[in-house]
């Protein structure tokens, strides 16, 4: 291109931003797709500049399937073999649980570096900031089953269900993690530290994870702890991945996840949409 034509271009762009200024007409403000769709590709390339974030997906969820195996499946089924089976989609649902705490993390992140005010400046839909993340929190969850189903395939867990019965799981997990995540995200906009944050996640989830069906049978637990256990929300999750991946779920099990999820989604939502417009 010649110096001619060059200042020709340079001085129609310029005519063009002057026109778009002196014209008045604002540009129409993103709808409630485009916006979230927006936050969901900034938390994608979050993680393609920081990919050590998704070592909580991609490394832990393998140490846990190969500790807990080997360490506990002589000792509780005489079989490490044995153990997987019965295991594996039990250990599959602590881990994907376990990592919902991140989302309010990385919101109470974004509160304490000031973006988060900058968030609620824009004309867009004020939910869309945390939908997005959640969205993309979905594909997290599924990285991570994706990883303990491979691995366990590889072990030699052996799902009598089919791949239906395994991808049905999966989707059941996913509707639940992103119900949970409401939890977090409403903790996020109260609690003051990313520390404080994650130690109040670890008191919840420590108990509902460990104290439930994942690790054993609950007929062999007395009976006041086996009370807690058959009504905690991660052993009625549990219970039904279990019964998707060997076959045998019934349809009341896997209503009960759909009615605990919505639960959680019904009650922690609105208040952390309360919680977000009135953030000082």
């Amino acid at each position: 291109m010649t110096g001619q034509a060059k200042q020709n271009n340079s001085n129609h762009k310029e005519e063009q931003l002057l026109r778009a200024i002196a014209s008045g007409n604002r540009p129409k403000p993103p709808n409630a797709l485009s916006s979230t769709m927006a936050f969901a590709q900034r938390a994608l390339l979050r993680i393609k500049h920081v990919p050590e974030q998704m070592f909580d997906v991609t490394v832990f969820p393998i140490i846990f399937l190969l500790m807990f195996t080997y360490l506990f499946g002589g000792a509780i089924a005489g079989s490490t073999g044995e153990y997987l089976q019965f295991l594996l989609p039990g250990i599959l649902v602590m881990t994907v649980a376990q990592i919902t705490m991140y989302t309010g993390i990385d919101l109470n992140n974004d509160i304490r570096k000031g973006i988060f005010d900058r968030f609620r400046t824009l004309p867009i839909w004020l939910p869309s900031a945390l939908v997005g993340a959640l969205l993309v929190d979905v594909i997290r969850y599924s990285l991570a089953s994706a990883i303990m189903i491979a691995l366990g395939l590889a072990l030699g867990f052996r799902p009598e269900g089919g791949v239906m019965g395994v991808l049905g799981a999966v989707l059941l997990i996913l509707v639940f993690s992103f119900s949970l995540s409401w939890i977090w995200t409403a903790l996020g906009l109260v609690v003051r530290s990313e520390k404080s944050l994650m130690m109040v996640s670890f008191m919840v989830l420590f108990p509902l994870t460990f104290v439930s069906n994942v690790f054993v049978d609950p007929a062999t637990l007395p009976s006041w702890l086996r009370g807690f256990v058959e009504i905690n929300p991660i052993s009625i999750l549990a219970t039904a991945v279990r019964g998707l991946m060997h076959g045998n779920a019934t349809w009341g099990e896997i209503a009960w996840v759909f009615v605990v999820s919505a639960i959680l989604v019904i009650l922690f939502a609105p208040l952390t949409m309360y919680l977000y417009r009135n953030k000082e």
